[in-house]
């Protein structure tokens, strides 16, 4: 009896034994950028970002860089936020390589800031996808794994707006 417990036991994923796992991170010392950049570049089936603002040429690249490893990337951005130069040039950059992205002006701001990945992982915080965030503002990031019912309860936030949202057409003034 002991041998077929043992048996049943290691025919279970491993994910079945993981114990959660939280990573900080902070600005503008460093380690926020640097988990935000792991974590996208972890993903190997989905990433879904919801962000204030969006303006970092280097977690732009990152989401195209996942989108072309074959990872499904939709983002989802706050509307008001997003008008300026810098930010239409981070969202023109990602869907016109591919990444689905929608604008979100259903609320007054939409100011979650949080990338899940493969549907285990979340990152959340303070920290907004800008340069700023990076190198000036103090910024926190919380990274999430293992944790599949807070991850889920994400997923279902995210996709809340997503289905909020309205297609990037190359202008926020939908």
């Amino acid at each position: 009896m002991k041998n077929i417990t043992l048996a049943a036991a290691l025919s279970l994923p491993a994910a079945a034994f993981a114990a959660p796992h939280v990573q900080v991170g902070f600005s503008p010392e460093g380690s926020a950028r640097a988990l935000v950049l792991q974590v996208i570049a972890q993903a190997h089936k989905s990433v879904r970002m919801i962000g204030y603002s969006f303006q970092a040429p280097d977690i732009a690249q990152a989401l195209v860089e996942a989108h072309k490893r074959g990872v499904e990337v939709r983002v989802v951005v706050d509307k008001k936020r997003n008008q300026n130069k810098a930010s239409l040039k981070a969202m023109s950059f990602v869907a016109a390589n591919g990444v689905q992205l929608r604008i979100d002006g259903h609320y007054h701001i939409q100011h979650d800031k949080t990338i899940i990945v493969d549907e285990q992982t979340v990152e959340t915080g303070s920290f907004n996808y800008a340069p700023s965030a990076e190198t000036e503002n103090s910024e926190n990031v919380v990274v999430l794994r293992d944790m599949p019912d807070v991850a889920s309860q994400y997923v279902a936030h995210w996709q809340s707006r997503w289905e909020l949202g309205v297609p990037f057409t190359g202008e926020t003034s939908v």
